[in-house]
């Protein structure tokens, strides 16, 4: 069989984080009752006319200048006919001919170094609502209150080769968007969605073979099988002799394969033409560069700044700022306790562990910075222990309670009263003198499991240090 190269390019759509959507005033807050955020303009009654958001446009440009993109001075909007249930309209305003972004790229890591994938453009348009289909009475609801939120699309050059820099080039681009504050980028709400375009050419050809589009994938996971089962779909069409149908597909997560929706369609199957009720936008040097300057740090930054200021291994700054909201959390904690990477260290193993058992997101920390500080203090200066420590950090992370009074109110201070410590280990020993004759005929080890028996019936308040130092001065004894 011959050796064949996978070409893909990406549509991503991301809805841009304002509070209220691009051309109305409703609130594009989610999980509200169905049709509950809606009005004349977002439901497509005839005669609302259109507003556009401010805020759309400075999210967008400030993705285009993240991106390394060139900024349409003069851009448009236009209308995109298409008849759907969930598209009040029968239209959608988007941008075809002057989007406001074009010419970027970014660059990713791969196994063979960095490489720089190129974006098409980026443009502004109007997302459409959500039908909700009840198989038990066979019937489809439509829910509007997505209808009218506002999107950016960031279309990619046909740059990538496999799954994995597709996902590193996603990975890259949520990261960047969720450090500007332009979204969320929450997959699971379908806050960044993408549609991949994808065909295969043999080895060393330079013509590109038939793409067909997988729409709306929303999770790494999905597309990185998606992309793999649809390259290998095409391969054996080709090594059987037939040939790949330029088609819209949907990819079936559940059955692991995809099937036709519809035959591609271009941009005259939508008829766009310029949108009547929204004028021309105009976009000064003066507003972009009071966008650039407003820039918050991105990732690398961060990260070169952590190694730098605050002493922090290259992996603890690259694992904590893999994602804004830890990162965040990570400097507000430093601000509290100055003791970075005791900071660092709770974060990446306590926190991340319980993140994984609760299967919550990296961005999602149940508990407060003042908190964390607090019980990292107790565990430094000695007033409670390690085992105690990490009880009462996973009280923390179930209720966000304040540590102090935890460890107040239960009784779980470290013990440093040595005639009491004493007293346990005396009858400890009495207890198991088989482990003082192991110890004593050279059995080291012995002696950890009467530090042990101590520590329990001490519920795991004694300080461990002066427990080892008080059993070995009455074993030598």
């Amino acid at each position: 069989m011959r050796e064949y190269e996978t070409v893909i390019g990406l549509e991503v759509h991301v809805e841009l984080a304002t509070k209220t959507k691009i051309f109305c005033g409703c609130s594009t807050q989610f999980g509200a009752l169905p049709n509950e955020h809606t009005c004349p303009v977002c439901t497509g009654m005839p005669g609302a006319l259109p507003v556009l958001n401010k805020k759309v446009v400075e999210y967008a440009i400030a993705v285009g200048l993240a991106t390394n993109c060139d900024i349409t001075r003069k851009c448009k909007f236009d209308r995109k006919n298409y008849f759907y249930p969930d598209n009040p309209q029968n239209y959608q305003i988007s941008q075809l001919y002057l989007p406001i972004c074009r010419n970027g790229h970014i660059d990713i890591e791969t196994e063979q170094g960095t490489k720089s994938i190129g974006i098409h453009e980026i443009h502004m348009e109007e997302d459409a609502g959500k039908l909700i289909h009840d198989e038990w009475d066979d019937i489809s609801l439509v829910d509007y209150n997505r209808s009218g939120v506002p999107l950016i699309e960031i279309v990619s050059e046909p740059d990538m080769r496999s799954a994995q820099e597709v996902i590193a080039y996603l990975e890259k681009l949520r990261l960047t968007i969720q450090y500007l504050g332009a979204s969320d980028c929450k997959l699971q709400e379908g806050s960044m969605r993408a549609d991949v375009n994808l065909s295969v050419r043999p080895v060393g050809s330079s013509q590109y073979g038939t793409r067909t589009e997988m729409k709306n994938i929303s999770s790494f996971k999905a597309i990185t099988h998606a992309i793999l089962g649809e390259r290998a779909r095409q391969i054996e069409l080709l090594e059987e002799g037939k040939s790949v149908e330029q088609e819209t597909r949907r990819w079936d997560e559940n059955k692991e394969s995809s099937y036709a929706m519809r035959s591609k369609e271009d941009a005259k199957d939508y008829r766009y033409f310029p949108d009547p009720d929204l004028s021309s936008l105009v976009i000064s040097d003066s507003w972009i560069d009071e966008i650039r300057k407003q820039q918050p740090p991105l990732k690398e930054e961060r990260m070169h700044r952590y190694i730098e200021e605050y002493k922090l291994p290259e992996y603890d700054a690259d694992i904590i700022t893999q994602s804004k909201n830890m990162a965040d959390f990570f400097e507000e904690t430093c601000r509290l306790f100055d003791s970075p990477k005791k900071v660092s260290n709770w974060l990446m193993t306590e926190t991340m562990r319980l993140q994984k058992e609760n299967e919550l997101e990296a961005d999602d920390i149940p508990f407060s910075p003042q908190n964390l500080a607090s019980l990292i203090k107790l565990n430094e200066e000695g007033k409670i222990n390690s085992t105690v420590a990490k009880q009462v950090f996973e009280k923390i992370f179930a209720d966000d309670i304040d540590p102090v009074k935890y460890v107040e109110e239960n009784d779980l201070a470290t013990v440093e009263d040595e005639d009491e410590m004493s007293r346990v280990i005396m009858q400890v020993i009495e207890d198991n003198p088989k482990s003082v004759e192991d110890y004593r005929s050279g059995k080291k080890k012995a002696m950890g499991f009467l530090v042990g028996q101590t520590m329990k019936i001490m519920k795991g308040r004694a300080n461990p240090a002066k427990v080892n130092e008080i059993v070995r001065s009455m074993l030598d004894k």
